[in-house]
């Protein structure tokens, strides 16, 4: 009756080996470390990146725990704080020789010191937050106003280029707020016009109407359209803001979107509100040039001549010279999308580009007069320029052209999204800032987990008195959802904050609740008579429906906290649904497997150790069993 088949020991085995090994990471605590990651967006971090980390380390006496290289940085983790602070000069002398145009950002850093095994396994601590670790809080206000009004510019820029190329003469473009307006001398120009609007102009929904003798086509951008212009900007403002973030060093930044027109930015262990202030909110601007390709200028190039007049002179992301002409042909503005991709003829990677109406017609003109030229694209930070890429000019080019030649993927994904995210879609301001000292953190981090702690031991201590037997099985149990709520969420790599910690203790007293159910439901079969193999076995099986509805109804308030609420409310709401799908494992599963595993073995069981039994007598008096 009370026996598990091995199938169900052998899940109940597998989970608490799995949530062990994802949680033990968090109890090594952390060692500090430093962080060797791109100040531009133009340089790479790689496996030579690294090298040139081990080098100079070696050259500086400095042998660190550990080097790692991930996707944006180099990680060297040290035994103490004199090792860090001496790795962070040495390799601030080796990687950065002139600080006014750093190549890379070395920062300070805290890194697990969990062993390596367990980093193979990909068994990583959670995230600490903000209110944990201490840092900066920023909430950026996007400006859709803004972005619409450029996209509605750009609208009128590529219909009046659309009208000159059908020839539709006597129309005066202008633009009134984000509406486009359209002014022609004869009805047939205005219904040609209408007709080209609808079909060229999809996003755009055109009215014509008649002012006295003068006709007037007013084109609005539609709805549907303005909200996906807007998720696309708060999409590629967020992208850009990931980029930038990484020259400060922060292990794990927050960015994540907050209502239609918000976006909030956490950069945990970053006490330089300045620094951080100044890096939100940089600009970068994309150029695009002619290369010199006179004698004087591939004599510059080569190093065997000076500069010519009405030139200048670039580097590339390989360090080599490029020799490009001052006039600029278009910029970053007239750019409104980059995408990788490959091409159908000789399947190489390649990069679409599509410029605006202003743009499409210069690089026409431009490629008609400089066939099998070279033309750069120059980005530039902080007043410093570099060449992403200078490729030839082999055809005529328009609003849509492509680069493509000597590129990998990887290499086509990287210059699409430089060329897209160089500069936000939108303009940002902060409106509010907010800074939380190491100190605090430290010691957020003592008072929460203390709370768990004494709440989990009091209610150990309370089961156990109260329950005998029965309340060990309970307190194990407890043990593990805590244990398995430590491992889901590092499994997830989740952020812990002060909030997920009130909700762990939450989450204590939800799984406790359901083994209070089940006790009292097998005293209560106790009571009526039942022997103590049926008592066990009606116990649990009547004491889930009523653990099931009560967990479900829980659940559902914690997926509307989770859908509706922002910030530390996000935090609570998962962590709470996560530590009720772990209770219920626990609660109701492990611990039956538990007593059954005691019990069940147990052909001829008289007595149940579970506390007192309070059972009546047939005359209607009470008395007083001991279930041992």
């Amino acid at each position: 009756m009370n026996r598990y088949p091995v199938w169900k020991y052998a899940i109940i085995v597998i989970v608490l080996l799995v949530g062990l090994v994802y949680a033990l990471p968090n109890f090594f605590g952390e060692a500090p470390a430093v962080q060797v990651s791109s100040a531009k967006s133009t340089v790479k971090v790689d496996a030579a990146t690294q090298a040139r980390v081990a080098e100079a380390l070696k050259a500086a006496g400095l042998a660190p725990d550990r080097l790692t290289l991930d996707a944006t940085s180099v990680r060297a983790r040290f035994t103490t704080t004199d090792d860090q602070l001496k790795a962070k000069d040495a390799l601030q002398r080796a990687l950065v020789p002139d600080p006014g145009d750093p190549p890379y950002t070395v920062a300070l850093n805290l890194l697990s010191r969990s062993p390596g095994w367990l980093t193979a396994l990909h068994a990583f601590p959670m995230y600490l937050g903000l209110d944990l670790r201490g840092g900066v809080d920023f909430l950026l206000q996007v400006d859709m106003k803004g972005a619409i009004d450029k996209k509605a510019e750009s609208f009128a820029s590529d219909i009046r280029g659309a009208l000159r190329d059908k020839n539709i003469r006597g129309s005066a473009v202008s633009r009134n707020a984000q509406a486009i307006e359209v002014r022609f001398r004869d009805a047939a120009s205005l219904e040609t016009a209408r007709r080209l609007v609808e079909d060229q102009f999809t996003d755009l929904a055109p009215v014509a109407s008649q002012e006295g003798g003068e006709f007037k086509l007013v084109a609005t951008i539609k709805p549907e359209a303005a909200r996906r212009l807007q998720d696309a900007a708060l999409k590629q403002n967020i992208t850009t803001l990931h980029n930038r973030i990484n020259e400060l060093g922060v292990a794990e930044p927050v960015i994540q979107q907050q209502g239609l027109d918000r976006i909030v930015v956490q950069l945990p262990g970053v006490q330089d509100t300045a620094k951080a202030k100044d890096i939100l909110g940089r600009t970068a601007t994309l150029e695009m040039r002619m290369v010199d390709e006179t004698t004087e200028g591939r004599a510059a190039e080569m190093g065997s001549g000076p500069v010519p007049f009405g030139s200048e002179k670039f580097l590339d992301r390989e360090g080599r010279s490029v020799i490009v002409k001052k006039q600029v042909l278009v910029t970053g503005e007239n750019l409104t999308d980059a995408q990788p991709g490959f091409d159908s003829q000789t399947q190489q990677p390649k990069v679409d580009l599509t410029m605006d109406a202003k743009g499409g017609r210069i690089m026409r003109d431009v490629s008609r007069e400089s066939y099998r030229k070279r033309m750069a694209m120059l980005i530039f930070e902080k007043g410093k320029g570099e060449v992403l890429t200078a490729p030839s000019i082999n055809g005529e080019l328009g609003n849509r052209f492509q680069i493509s030649g000597s590129m990998n993927v990887v290499e086509a994904n990287d210059l699409a999204l430089l060329l897209r995210a160089g500069s936000l879609a939108a303009p940002m301001e902060i409106i509010q800032e907010r800074t939380i000292g190491p100190s605090l953190g430290a010691d957020n981090i003592t008072k929460g987990f203390n709370s768990v702690m004494y709440g989990f031991a009091a209610i150990m201590v309370f089961m156990c008195v109260y329950y005998a037997l029965f309340g060990v099985f309970s307190s194990i149990a407890l043990a593990v959802n805590l244990l398995l709520l430590v491992a889901v969420l590092s499994m997830l790599q989740a952020t812990l904050t002060l909030p997920g910690i009130a909700a762990m203790a939450l989450a204590i007293g939800v799984a406790i609740d359901s083994n209070v159910l089940i006790n009292e439901r097998v005293r209560e079969e106790l009571r009526g008579g039942a022997s103590p193999q049926a008592a066990i076995h009606a116990g649990y099986d009547r004491a889930w429906g009523t653990i099931l509805d009560s967990n479900v109804t829980t659940l559902i308030a914690g997926i509307a906290l989770l859908a509706f609420g922002s910030g530390p409310v996000r935090g609570f709401a998962v962590v709470h649904c996560i530590g009720i799908v772990t209770s219920m494992f626990s609660a109701v599963f492990f611990s039956r497997g538990l007593v059954n595993f005691w019990y069940g073995r147990k052909k001829k069981l008289k007595t149940v150790s579970i506390g007192t039994v309070w059972r009546p007598k047939t005359d209607g008096a009470t008395s007083v069993a001991e279930a041992k």
